[in-house]
């Protein structure tokens, strides 16, 4: 993602349809090369956390913790960086996604502290799922991660 080709978006937002409450150390997600995905209204993605923060095309990713399945109320851009809330409670920040289940959905990948599932986080069905525009990477070069 190219800052100087970064301009303002609308935030998307969903619901939770399904929530996951299980973690693994050694699941072998492999990061898409794009750090964009456009998302139409409709779809349904799931929310992993990891707290490995590797950008880079192919890294490998293993330590996760499951949130659930979002359905997206509306269509939109979903970048690297992006902030993640689910209700009031910021989740983390979207690091890029595994398409390892496409065509049916992506598993949208979100750096947060440490991986965290849908029970952890006591999520419910419905629970409103936001992602609006954030600087992570700014963030994550400023703090060494």
């Amino acid at each position: 993602m190219n800052p100087a080709e970064d301009g303002p978006k609308r935030g998307v937002r969903g619901a939770l349809v399904k929530v996951l409450v299980h973690r693994r150390t050694d699941r072998g997600m492999r990061l898409e090369e794009h750090a964009a995905r456009c998302v139409r209204g409709g779809e349904v993605h799931e929310l992993v956390t990891t707290d490995q923060w590797d950008p880079r095309s192919g890294a490998r990713i293993d330590r996760v913790g499951f949130l659930g399945f979002v359905e997206l109320e509306c269509g939109g851009v979903i970048d690297r960086g992006d902030v993640v809330r689910i209700g009031d409670t910021v989740v983390g920040t979207v690091l890029g996604y595994d398409a390892y289940h496409l065509p049916n959905h992506y598993n949208i990948l979100i750096h947060a502290e440490r991986p965290v599932s849908g029970r952890d986080l006591e999520l419910r069905p419905e629970a409103v799922v936001t992602f609006t525009q954030g600087r992570a990477e700014a963030e994550h070069t400023a703090h060494g991660s």
